[in-house]
């Protein structure tokens, strides 16, 4: 952690953690408010069942039905605490991390029967398959509040600000990356309400899970077949066409050959680099600004915001270090000003996307946003 950037670690009323990220530039004393809170007993850890026809696991996690669903801001659970709205930052912060009430998986309390389901054996358990096989959903869920405002998004962040999430990032990948039985930790942010986000508080979520999720499993299998360069090449070949959006010297944002979505980005760095805990100083200060640069270019769009999910891609914490690399894959649902790409039949039943628009087309269309910014 860079001095100019602080971390200050705190405890809830119920015992979840929760960090400060302190700006380099704060106004924030070093002192913060205790949550005096008086809370229920967390829910039990959720259960995850596999799927025997396709050996993927479903995390069932009924407490997430008892969420927030757009509150009123003076109710907003993610501001800081004020005696009429009993949230979860008990104090003033600039960036604030917490574990999330409600997580899709972890963590395994003490109070729990043990063995009922049993917990994850390690990667070969998970890999097996068989019928009615059940695992508690070790992990860890958390959230990401980017700033204390009542509404935004990552896009609309000072420089500063953008660093400071950054640094939490790297900071909770290396954390959450040394928990016992988790295999790979993802930080992302959905916006928008089409997007289904329950609150306009500007924030994300950092998921550790205790599998190689299906994606990256199939990531892997690419590895294998083509070579452990296989990022190089995709970022060599994008590089010398036509889908460039956004570059730095250490970062290039483009649409990918084969985009799915009618606005889909990718931004990697240009050295092989597994996680954000793996990059260095000169990286993140790049990324803080050419990220806002994109982010800011997709709503330039249209006359308002672009919903979106940003998704950063990891490498596992225990396989794929050297040739999974880090990057963002940046996507939207929306195909025009009054539009939306519902996924239906084919999409949703049998994975088969079918691309509205035509990569090359939507790249020069978002460079041109971006420009505009």
């Amino acid at each position: 952690m860079p001095s100019r950037i602080v971390k200050r670690t705190a405890k809830l009323a119920d015992g979840r953690d929760l960090i400060y990220y302190d700006d380099a530039d704060t106004r924030l004393g070093p002192e913060r408010r205790i949550d005096t809170r008086r809370l229920e007993p967390r829910p039990p850890t959720a259960v995850m069942r596999q799927d025997v026809l396709t050996g993927e696991w479903i995390s069932i996690a009924a407490a997430r039905q008892s969420r927030v669903v757009l509150p009123p801001a003076d109710r907003d659970p993610l501001a800081p605490q004020t005696p009429g709205n009993p949230s979860e930052i008990p104090d003033q912060y600039d960036v604030a991390v917490f574990e999330n009430r409600s997580p899709s998986f972890g963590p395994a309390l003490a109070n729990e029967p043990a063995g009922i389901p049993p917990v994850p054996a390690g990667p070969d358990d998970m890999a097996a398959l068989g019928f009615d096989r059940e695992r508690v959903a070790v992990g860890r869920c958390e959230v990401v509040c980017f700033s204390p405002a009542p509404e935004g998004s990552f896009g609309d962040l000072t420089p500063g600000r953008a660093r400071t999430v950054i640094e939490a990032w790297a900071d909770r990948t290396a954390e959450l990356s040394a928990l016992p039985g988790v295999e790979q930790v993802f930080p992302f942010e959905n916006r928008g309400e089409a997007i289904g986000v329950t609150l306009p508080h500007p924030h994300g979520q950092i998921y550790a899970y205790p599998y190689v999720t299906p994606r990256t499993a199939r990531v892997l299998d690419s590895v294998r077949r083509l070579g452990p360069d296989l990022f190089q090449r995709i970022l060599d070949g994008e590089r010398a066409g036509g889908r460039i959006v956004l570059a730095g010297e250490l970062w290039t944002a483009f649409v990918p050959f084969a985009a799915r979505w009618p606005i889909e980005v990718h931004l990697l760095p240009h050295r092989q680099i597994p996680d954000f805990a793996a990059t260095d100083e000169a990286e993140r200060d790049e990324l803080a600004t050419l990220y806002l640069r994109l982010l800011r270019g997709i709503d330039a769009l249209y006359d308002d915001p672009t919903p979106y999910i940003a998704a950063w891609h990891q490498a596992p914490v225990h396989t794929g270090r050297d040739s999974v690399r880090l990057h963002l894959q940046l996507t939207s649902i929306r195909r025009g000003a009054d539009k939306i790409k519902y996924l239906a039949g084919s999409e949703s039943a049998m994975g088969a996307f079918i691309a509205d628009i035509p990569p090359d087309a939507a790249a020069a269309r978002i460079r041109a946003a971006v420009a505009s910014v």
